[in-house]
């Protein structure tokens, strides 16, 4: 594939951004290959940027208005005078990112700060697939991946690792007046929202609601594990190594008692050094079972990267890459015009009167 330029200046502006900031994004930055770390540099500098005007704005609709204006422009190839989103459009650009997912992400981002609240698991699984499943959806074009397979189970993993933040931070949430756990869990728990929000406290009932979070993304990250091996080897273990260190937060909080309400789960440095051991085997790793569907949350995600063109920078060399490219271009071709043909159902019309 074709070199990846960002202009010198404006990569440094994204680092300095970045530092000190974002001890996730540099713990990953240590586990990807270096030809990532400048695109993934610029996708989180403008997510960094995005997160911190939705949220520390005191017009919650106007700042989305203001994201979206500079989406457009990095979209159009004329992004605004701003370091960060002459990185991002090269990114999008380069890489081929369709525009729902970066759009996805401000939607979560405004929930977020709206304080939204989920009536159901559905409803906090949409949630989680806007600010982490595009995420991951994105990290996985920036590796030259665009099998919506794998894209699929990056979804996967980031909803499991957004789940397991819920997990871990319910108690926290509470404190700053923050709540997501379903609605309908607490109902069936006798909780009030209100009244748990007031004097947040550890009970029975919380313990079985965060034993149901855990549950649900230890879901996700068993679907997440068969992606892995489709991606390039040498983006294997680091992603691999987040998938078991997040999914070890759980493990630490069944040890605390499921109590996330007085303490924080915390995995020892020790046993991280354990783990990412442990997910060098991933570098080795079976993509059976990858072609399970889509979470329902993040089909649309999925959709619109299969969608979208296949950016000419990212054409593989090698008459072998060549052929598979060919063929999966024309494969996706054949769906289209399949689509284009007039079908021969017939469809009820529901009015809304």
């Amino acid at each position: 594939m074709t070199g990846f330029r960002i202009a010198e200046a404006d990569l440094a502006h994204c680092r300095a951004l970045l530092a000190g900031g974002s001890k996730s994004f540099h713990a990953a930055s240590l586990l990807l290959p270096r030809r990532i770390a400048a695109p993934a540099t610029a996708l989180y500098a403008f997510c960094r940027v995005a997160d911190d005007e939705i949220d520390l704005s005191g017009g919650k609709q106007e700042a989305l208005l203001r994201l979206t204006a500079r989406l457009d422009a990095a979209y159009a190839g004329t992004p605004q005078d701003d370091p960060v989103d002459r990185a991002f459009a090269a990114v999008v650009e380069h890489f081929g990112i369709p525009r729902a997912l970066p759009e996805a992400l401000l939607e979560g981002l405004a929930w977020d700060a709206a304080g939204l609240r989920y009536a159901d698991m559905a409803a906090l699984e949409a949630y989680a697939t806007r600010v982490a499943g595009t995420v991951g959806a994105m990290m996985t074009l920036l590796m030259g991946v665009r099998d919506p397979r794998a894209i699929a189970r990056a979804c996967d993993l980031g909803l499991g690792m957004q789940l397991t933040n819920i997990a871990r931070d319910v108690g926290e949430d509470a404190r700053e007046g923050r709540l997501y756990l379903p609605l309908d869990w607490l109902a069936e728990e006798g909780i009030a929202p209100e009244d748990f929000l007031a004097a947040p406290a550890f009970t029975p009932a919380i313990a079985r609601l965060v034993a149901r979070l855990l549950a649900a993304a230890d879901g996700h990250y068993a679907r997440a594990a068969a992606g892995i091996a489709l991606l390039p080897r040498d983006c294997r273990a680091g992603i691999g190594a987040a998938r078991v260190i997040y999914s070890e937060i759980g493990r630490e909080l069944e040890r605390n008692g499921l109590d996330s309400i007085n303490r924080r789960a915390v995995v020892p440095g020790w046993r991280k050094a354990v783990l990412l051991a442990r997910a060098a085997g991933a570098m080795v790793g079976r993509a059976r079972g990858a072609g399970e569907p889509p979470c329902e949350a993040a089909s649309y995600l999925v959709d619109a990267v299969a969608e979208a063109p296949y950016p000419a920078g990212l054409i593989p060399r090698g008459w072998g890459n060549r052929l598979v490219w060919a063929l999966e271009v024309m494969d996706r071709i054949d769906r289209e015009q399949g689509a284009k043909r007039p079908s021969q159902r017939t469809y009820q019309t529901v009015s809304a009167d």
